[in-house]
């Protein structure tokens, strides 16, 4: 396969490939690269959830989601951990691994593993500089229904939340 650099940021690359397609078609693709993340939703009771509003400038504003983060050379359960205490201020008593999703495969391979944290213990939290975020405590309840309202658009935390729900007994 023919690949080139197209440009290398701080948290991606972008590489142009020739890719062979199932049906024989040879074509050129874009085709950004991600080392992954993990995402977390946390539970502070059997029934209620901590969300996170942050300021996400290409989304344009103040999206809610759950706290996630990138893989930085460690295991997924590890960075969802490490996420859950530096945005949330919680330290995780038990993590339960609940799925592992494409985000948009037509054009990256960004992987993001899905987790449930509870028996959580409050920590300092150790956000950074460019996160800009409010913890917010409401039921799991509420938390889907942003979902099906549309608040809440962010596709993995709609999916954690989702995930955690069925976990628990709550969606089949």
């Amino acid at each position: 396969m023919k690949r080139r650099l197209a440009y290398r940021g701080r948290s991606i690359s972008v590489w142009v490939e020739e890719a062979t397609l199932p049906n024989g078609h040879t074509t050129p693709l874009d085709i950004v690269r991600h080392p992954g993340a993990s995402a977390v939703v946390p539970f502070e009771s059997e029934s209620d959830v901590l969300l996170i509003r942050q300021f996400r400038h290409a989304a344009g504003g103040t999206i809610w989601e759950v706290p996630a983060g990138k893989l930085d050379g460690e295991a997924p359960e590890l960075c969802a951990a490490r996420e859950l205490e530096e945005e949330a201020g919680r330290r995780a008593g038990r993590l339960v691994p609940l799925a592992t999703i494409w985000t948009t495969p037509g054009f990256t391979d960004e992987r993001i593993h899905l987790f449930a944290a509870f028996e959580l213990e409050i920590v300092p939290h150790r956000r950074e500089a460019d996160e800009v975020i409010e913890l917010v405590r409401m039921p799991l309840d509420d938390a889907l229904a942003l979902i099906w309202s549309g608040e809440l658009a962010d596709a993995k935390s709609a999916l954690a939340l989702l995930h955690a729900a069925r976990h628990l007994g709550r969606l089949r």
